[in-house]
């Protein structure tokens, strides 16, 4: 498996990493001895990685992983115990946290989502918070040794960061609420049957896959990229009709771009385009 940038991580509150590849931004979940658990201080560092993403016009696509044997065991559900009591999802919804001047990238998507593509590498345990987190991404390979679970019903809560929506939305009605009602475990087979996860992979194939996969993507024209990302998630959120109403004016605005025309030049000649992200 390719050896991504892995810190040692305090066991107490973790950390994420990050880690810059040419024009991908590997973000790493580290906290391996608590089995990847996520913590305040984690997801506030994924949510300035994500936002990192999303700003730097460098940076194409963004691959996430977990350190050590497992992606995550979701949420280390006694250290947000606080933030759920004031019905908030994240440390910046606190009602006495600064305001910021820009709303930084929701990891999960429900907020400012990220508009460059992600690519998720899961393995081992995969549950709650983890597995939302794997479908606000765009594309999941899964290790087949996952175990997946939603089972916040079975800890008196529900799920916050998407489950309850993209699952319908993968997996259709029925195969939705089986998963999310019963707060079973199902594993990398079911997850592609489902729709969550478009590849399963042998143990240890995971991040290399993920990555190939990334950097296919990253030979693509980035703005013509987002602008795809774009318009499938108008669909999802704001309808049929939005969606074909912004599709002749967004190409316009992709033709005044220089890697249009590096585009046209590489299809008259014949090439492979050398894409500069201008």
């Amino acid at each position: 498996m390719t050896n991504a940038a892995e810190p040692t991580a305090s066991e107490s509150e973790g950390s994420v990493s990050v880690e810059g590849r040419g024009h991908l931004l590997l973000i790493g979940l580290n906290r391996p001895a608590k089995y990847n658990g996520l913590t305040p201080t984690m997801m506030d560092e994924l949510v300035d990685a994500f936002t990192r993403l999303d700003d730097d016009p460098d940076l194409w696509v963004g691959v996430v992983f977990g350190h050590g044997d497992h992606f995550t065991a979701g949420l280390d559900l006694p250290k947000f115990t606080a933030l759920m009591e004031q019905g908030t999802r994240s440390v910046d919804d606190v009602a006495d946290a600064p305001p910021a001047s820009t709303p930084r990238v929701d990891p999960f998507g429900l907020k400012r989502w990220c508009r460059k593509p992600i690519v998720t590498a899961v393995h081992g345990i995969t549950y709650t918070a983890g597995l939302e987190l794997m479908l606000a991404g765009d594309i999941a390979i899964a290790a087949d040794n996952c175990r997946f679970s939603q089972l916040e019903p079975a800890r008196a809560i529900h799920a916050t960061g998407g489950a309850t929506i993209r699952f319908v939305d993968r997996a259709g009605w029925g195969n939705a609420m089986y998963h999310l009602l019963t707060s079973d475990e199902f594993d990398s087979a079911e997850a592609l049957r489902c729709g969550f996860v478009q590849e399963v992979v042998p143990l240890g194939r995971q991040l290399d896959r993920a990555i190939e996969i990334a950097e296919r993507i990253a030979q693509g024209a980035p703005a013509a990229v987002q602008a795809t990302k774009a318009s499938s998630r108008r669909f999802v959120t704001e309808g049929h009709q939005a969606a074909i109403d912004a599709l002749a004016p967004t190409q316009a605005e992709l033709t005044k771009t220089a890697d249009y025309a590096e585009g046209i030049a590489s299809f008259v000649e014949r090439r492979t385009a050398d894409f500069t992200g201008r």
